[in-house]
């Protein structure tokens, strides 16, 4: 059987964790690393700031270790280029600045983006990496559309990856 990993990245609000979710729901191996304890706060000497980051131990041994079938991880972070190679396929969720401010003022699944400072920090965040974010994926999606659509579009990627 043969196997792929995609990753699934994004600003704060596009939809990753409800896209995994789904996907898992149709029973699909998913890697959430804002929730799966992947992620680390690290201090950025060159930017002077504190900044989220894969575990690289931890991701490289779960990115070697993916045998068959696929494997959806999803998350943004600072140091995700590097691992750009292992993945088969890098999709963007994209949306416009409002709707990402409601949907994070909204959730119920984390409560990161309630507070002045985390929106802030966001709308700060999109400004500085969005592009870059984007630039570095093979495919932007829309993420003003219904979950199931776009979980349906990663869906039909991934079963042309085994292909």
């Amino acid at each position: 059987m043969s196997k792929a990993i995609l990753f699934i990245t994004g600003m704060s609000g596009t939809g990753k964790s409800t896209v995994l979710e789904k996907l898992s729901g149709r029973g699909y191996k998913t890697i959430d690393t804002d929730y799966d304890r992947l992620s680390i706060q690290s201090y950025n000497h060159d930017m002077q700031e504190h900044e989220w980051v894969w575990d690289e131990f931890k991701m490289k041994r779960i990115l070697e270790e993916h045998a068959a079938g696929v494997l959806f991880i999803s998350g943004t972070v600072s140091n995700q280029g590097k691992f750009y190679p292992y993945f088969d396929e890098i999709i963007c969720l994209s949306a416009p600045a409002d709707i990402l401010m409601e949907r994070v003022r909204n959730r119920t699944t984390n409560d990161y983006g309630k507070t002045d400072a985390d929106r802030k920090e966001i709308m700060d965040n999109l400004e500085r990496f969005g592009a870059i974010i984007e630039a570095g994926a093979g495919r932007r999606i829309d993420a003003t559309r219904d979950i199931d659509s776009i979980a349906d579009e990663i869906e039909s990627l991934a079963r042309d990856l085994l292909k």
